[in-house]
């Protein structure tokens, strides 16, 4: 399906006029709303919403002027006109969707504007997938914004990705038609060591007049902070305190505070505007990441906005930081995130601005949703092959892949153990006294193992290492190829056969989540795509993607959504510690640390 361009302001500037001054009667007309203004901060009684073209022409008490026999008329029946909701900071691949089924899903909870950074992709299919997301992206009745990737691998040196991305190809997208802005610097070392690659691709973006995208996931706020502000990142998500927060906004940032499945870094940062007093013109609310199963059984930016008002957010200031900061960010105010004319026409009705209920969801000036229904198509994508064959292993693994040799001669050993913080992205760097049994180390009690399989050039190699906090008991494994940022294949488990069976598993389905336990699957998430999604309607992956849940839960693992920690395992530029295809990372100095430190 070819993508045909939404009409600019200046296409459609006299039919507006037109409309606006009684002259043409308006397509559509939303009548007896309280309209919130979220330039002024004020809720104003009694307003109708006059629509052309997918544009506001006016908001006006009484549009009954420019209403005529054709004009649809929509009566809000004195509920909240409020601007479609607008993720800032997100990875649709985490949904495990593609761009239109995630459409699909978010549209009913009141998202109309999304900026994605397809990073996963390109990881594993390079400029090549990032073209494909953004292509299906530009398909979809709401408005998919993509950042060109900038960080492909995420840390050069510690990891191998199927793809790198270079200063040329971001300054090749700058030039597509839905790029608006570099996606998230996530090799923070490179920026503050000003490295010539990065700040390359720092430069192609804002030659272009478009908006780095930041991540700094370092407590550091000295010399190295300040080295990587000065290098041009525009926003940060990786914030969890309150002077993370004010330390960016002070310092020309945008501070992003997220709450996806897994992350909860709301609660801790808002306060820098509730009890502060900070001005919340520089703060924005995103999802980061969310998995199926969040988006279809608790909402999408609905349930972040809902989360900053219980966080004791003024509820009109949570709605600014979840529309209109996020269009004055990225330079689109004039075009989304508000309420006013020449605007595209998106708007959601709802009966209360506390807990939110999405009722009636406008977007271009179309209804895309009606209580919870989705009303319109999500054109898909016609994935090659290509991107379906990404599960690239030299062989079946055996057991024997998945076992630690121990130091001759010893009978115990203190390992370097990855330690999951639950609710959290970043990990501890622990340490764990661990026995030896016929010339292998075991993990017991809470640890169990960890390994990084090589699924890109089929190399055959395996990294085998130990984590702790998924508090898995028996014999089993689970295996992802979801594996942030590479996206090898991750397999977490406490047997070597079960890890043997989890990991070929996925091999032979091309990708995707699966459980084992006592020899036998307990749940599989198909992922053909990349091995990070599936086209699949939403609610069918989140019912795998329950399945999946469920089956870690009955291994044992009682954490919050802990498929998101598995998924971050090998996530190389967040601390403390991760696993890569090249070792073990210690991302506090970047540095490789070995699994076995002494031993007795």
């Amino acid at each position: 399906m070819e993508h045909i361009p939404f009409p600019s302001w200046p296409d459609v500037a006299a039919d507006l006029i037109a409309v606006a001054t009684g002259r043409t009667p308006a397509q559509t007309v939303i009548k007896g709303g309280k309209w919130v203004n979220v330039h002024t901060r004020e809720v104003l009684d009694g307003h109708d919403i006059a629509i052309t073209h997918g544009r506001i022409a006016c908001v006006v008490p009484d549009a009954s002027y420019c209403t005529g026999p054709d004009t649809e008329v929509i009566e809000a029946q004195g509920r909240y006109m409020i601007p479609g909701l607008c993720d800032a900071h997100m990875h649709i691949e985490s949904g495990m969707l593609t761009p239109a089924e995630f459409a699909r899903a978010v549209i009913p909870h009141g998202t109309t504007s999304m900026f994605t950074d397809p990073h996963e992709i390109a990881n594993v299919l390079g400029l090549d997938g990032v073209r494909m997301m953004h292509d299906e992206a530009l398909l979809q009745p709401v408005n998919i914004f993509t950042q060109m990737p900038s960080c492909a691998p995420s840390a050069p040196g510690m990891e191998t990705t199927g793809f790198e991305i270079s200063p040329e190809d971001v300054a090749e997208a700058m030039a597509w038609p839905g790029i608006i802005g570099l996606g998230e610097m996530m090799n923070f070392p490179g920026v503050s060591n000003a490295d010539p690659k990065m700040l390359a691709e720092i430069a192609a973006t804002q030659r272009a007049g478009k908006t780095v995208g930041g991540h700094y996931a370092s407590p550091d706020l000295g010399p190295a902070f300040a080295g990587y502000v000065a290098g041009g990142p525009a926003d940060d998500h990786e914030g969890t305190c309150e002077a993370d927060a004010i330390a960016r906004m002070r310092q020309g940032m945008r501070s992003m505070i997220r709450l996806g499945s897994a992350w909860y870094d709301v609660q801790s940062q808002i306060t820098a505007i509730t009890e502060k007093g900070l001005d919340p013109r520089n703060m924005i609310l995103c999802t980061d990441d969310c998995h199926s199963g969040t988006l279809v059984n608790d909402g999408h930016m609905n349930r972040v906005v809902r989360h900053a008002i219980d966080c004791g957010c003024d509820s009109l200031v949570a709605l600014q930081m979840a529309t209109i900061n996020t269009a004055t960010h990225f330079g689109l105010e004039r075009e989304i995130g508000s309420l006013t004319p020449g605007r595209r026409a998106d708007v959601i009705l709802t009966s209360d601005l506390k807990t939110l209920p999405i009722e009636h969801v406008i977007a271009r000036g179309e209804t895309v949703s009606v209580n919870g229904e989705i009303c319109v198509d999500c054109p898909h994508y016609d994935w090659p092959e290509s991107a379906r064959q990404t599960v690239n292993m030299a062989r079946d693994l055996r057991a024997d892949d998945f076992r630690i040799a121990a130091p001759k001669g010893a009978n115990a050993v203190t390992a370097n153990v990855i330690g999951v913080v639950e609710n959290q992205a970043p990990t501890k760097a622990l340490q764990f006294e661990l026995p030896v049994t016929e010339g292998r180390v075991q993990a017991t009690g809470e640890v169990c193992q960890i390994a990084l399989v090589e699924r890109h050039q089929a190399t055959g190699g395996v990294v085998n290492a130990f984590v702790s906090g998924f508090g898995y008991e028996g014999q089993m494994a689970m295996a992802s190829t979801v594996a942030h940022d590479s996206h090898h294949m991750i397999v977490v488990g406490t047997d070597a056969d079960n890890m043997a069976l989890a990991a070929n598993r996925l091999r032979e389905v091309g990708g995707g989540i699966t459980v084992f336990k006592d020899g036998a699957e307990l749940a599989l998430v198909a992922l053909p795509i990349a091995g990070l999604m599936s086209d699949s309607p939403a609610q069918e992956v989140a019912a795998k993607a329950d399945a999946m849940m469920e089956a870690m839960r009955a291994c044992g693992c009682t954490l919050n959504n802990a498929y998101m920690q598995h998924s971050l395992l090998a996530l190389v530029v967040i601390p403390e510690l991760r696993i890569s295809d090249l070792g073990l990372v210690d991302v506090r100095t970047f540095e490789f640390k070995p699994v076995i430190e002494t031993h007795t």
